[in-house]
């Protein structure tokens, strides 16, 4: 077991990053590390943050909405950094905030915590969106217990993963024609990922930021419009956009669930607050920590650099990991998903048995000649097709080729990844995940699909109602082999 940074040096004050499996909680603990910082990351999902590799830091799984999992969560913590949000929920996301942040504030406070840094949205005067609010008010919930806050704001940040910055990728590559609504002319201060952790991280050690909110924008005030432009710019692309007034913040989260990848309901939350300019009063931030902030064309130029740098090479599977995105930035980050799952009556090894004699000669359990046709079609245009026999008749191992897949991540009887290695026009992962539940094993199986371009939309949007029968059915067929078995 690593040795965290703690028990190498047990007078260093412990910081609690809640949040850690989330975007900007995924960047901060890095950073927090390359400053010495005796780090513990917590999650919902500890396995979340396992697959990270994160050296020397010690984690918890904790939920803010579940009050009796925080206090060993918080235990021994000087200065936490609050990253959660509900936005992914659903419709009462905003209820889901408050509740979190009370809870939250309450534990903070009966473990001693010195200080929280809380990272929100900038509201607009006039704010009627529940994502911009819900951040206002978790703050406010935060401030209300006895635990200082320092509240930093940012509205767009510049950063492979960020919604906003995934949006405007997204519409750039896939549509080079776009009709967009109005809200693309609502202006905002575009901030570096970068820039932004280097105020989280700085703005802790500050006594006189405690109890302040403050903005943190960059240099340039830009509407999406120009951001979509320059980013294109910088991509070697020239899209041609059409804007028209008719597309309600309704009409266009169910239209940019359609053309981009970025989550529906994460789109629809972040177009409620596209309807007003958000400018940054950073001056105060600047003063606090000074740094050279970089303008929105340096800041993607910055990104793209960063998303080449980190790709992994050999970890497990992570969404959005360029080297599970073909090595291609053009690619889409969030993933298309579609899924089936069984139920068997045996035990996950009984399952796993089954699962692992996948291809080959045995095939896919279901609808069989479908797979092979598809197989024959790849091989017809230079693809790998069903040429590529199993190493082993009824093993899997890291690293397999078997037919047009190849087994990137691999915990027997637990979970089976494997990345799609047919011709397409994007990039596909199949994952297998078995979970006992009082002696029964639940099989879901989960494509995640990362398209290049409006072919790889097309490509998707064709089969996601093969994908949907298929799953069921191979997941149901290979449960039932290992009752029989």
């Amino acid at each position: 077991m690593n040795e965290t940074a703690r028990e190498r040096f047990p007078s260093c004050p412990l910081t609690l990053v809640f949040g850690a499996s989330g975007y900007i909680g995924t960047h901060l603990v890095p950073h927090l590390l390359a400053e010495g910082r005796s780090l513990r990351a917590v999650a919902r999902r500890r396995a979340a943050l396992e697959t990270r590799g994160w050296q020397g830091v010690e984690i918890v799984e904790a939920d803010a909405l579940k009050p009796e999992t925080l206090s060993m969560a918080l235990a021994g913590v000087s200065v936490a950094y609050y990253l959660v949000h509900s936005m992914a929920s659903g419709r009462h996301f905003g209820r889901l905030d408050i509740e979190a942040a009370s809870n939250f504030a309450a534990a903070a406070a009966a473990a001693g915590v010195q200080r929280i840094v809380y990272l929100g949205g900038i509201i607009p005067e006039g704010a009627r969106s529940e994502h911009l609010l819900s951040r206002r008010d978790t703050g406010e919930r935060l401030r209300a217990g006895p635990v200082p806050v320092i509240e930093i704001r940012a509205a767009v940040i510049v950063g492979a993963g960020s919604a906003a910055y995934e949006v405007i990728r997204d519409l750039v590559y896939h549509l080079p024609i776009m009709v967009t609504p109005k809200w693309v002319q609502s202006r905002s201060a575009p901030i570096a990922l970068e820039n932004l952790l280097t105020y989280l991280v700085r703005v802790a050690e500050l006594p006189e930021a405690e109890g302040r909110i403050l903005d943190a924008g960059g240099p340039d005030f830009l509407s999406y419009e120009d951001m979509m432009r320059q980013f294109a710019v910088c991509v070697g692309r020239r899209p041609f956009i059409i804007r028209v007034p008719v597309l309600t913040p309704n009409l266009s989260s169910r239209w940019l669930g359609l053309v981009t990848s970025v989550p529906t309901n994460i789109a629809r939350a972040l177009i409620q607050g596209l309807e007003y300019d958000i400018p940054a009063k950073g001056d105060a931030l600047a003063r606090l920590v000074p740094q050279r902030l970089l303008g929105f064309r340096e800041s993607v130029e910055a990104a793209l650099s960063a998303e080449r740098r980190e790709a992994g090479v050999g970890g497990p599977w992570v969404e959005g990991d360029l080297a599970f995105r073909n090595l291609k930035p053009d690619y889409a980050f969030y993933a298309k998903k579609a899924a089936g799952s069984a139920v068997a009556n045996a035990s996950p090894a009984s399952v796993w048995r089954q699962l692992t004699l996948m291809g080959g000669e045995r095939g896919y359990f279901y609808l069989d000649i479908l797979w092979k046709l598809r197989g024959t079609l790849d091989w017809l245009i230079a693809g790998p097709g069903l040429c590529r026999r199993r190493p082993h008749p009824t093993e899997l191992h890291l690293g397999d080729k078997v037919d047009f897949w190849t087994v990137i991540a691999i915990e027997p009887e637990r979970r089976l990844t494997l990345s799609f290695d047919m011709k397409t026009p994007g990039a596909g992962v199949l994952e297998f995940e078995l979970v006992e539940i009082d002696g029964i094993t639940q099989l879901t199986a989960t494509a995640y699909w990362h398209p290049a371009g409006v072919w790889g939309l097309l490509y998707w949007y064709s089969l996601v109602p093969l994908h949907v029968i298929l799953f069921e059915g191979m997941t149901k067929a290979i449960a039932r082999q290992a009752e029989a078995s």
